[in-house]
């Protein structure tokens, strides 16, 4: 009986273990305000961002949305993907590239979209 005893306390510990490093990658997370409008794929040159970081992308809802996309979506501004529309929506990133277009009134054509990546 002490070996299951065992186990359980070691099981509990590496939860433990677990549940802190995902709090301090959390915490390490950081906030980008993103400039979503036309050509907005300047906004990210020069930038670094890490898998888990959040965009925070602002913007007029009844002009524009922000739609997450595949690579073949970003480059053909077909979109597929998940659509946001609230005018403040937070979007985290997940490891690689992130594509993101406006869906509304041809405006991906017309350059408003971004790819970002993240490591």
């Amino acid at each position: 009986m002490a070996r299951g005893r065992g186990s359980a306390a070691l099981c509990l510990a590496l939860g433990a273990l677990l549940a802190v490093c995902l709090l301090v990658g959390a915490a390490d997370a950081a906030t980008h305000r993103v400039d979503w409008s036309f050509n907005a794929d300047s906004w990210s040159r020069g930038k670094n961002f890490r898998a888990g970081d959040v965009l925070e992308f602002n913007y007029d809802p009844t002009l524009h949305n922000v739609v997450a996309v595949d690579a073949g979506d970003y480059y053909g501004c077909r979109s597929s993907g998940t659509a946001y529309g609230s005018g403040s929506d937070r979007i985290t990133l997940g490891s690689g590239i992130n594509y993101f277009i406006c869906s509304l009134n041809g405006h991906c054509g017309m350059g408003m979209k971004m790819a970002v990546t993240a490591n």
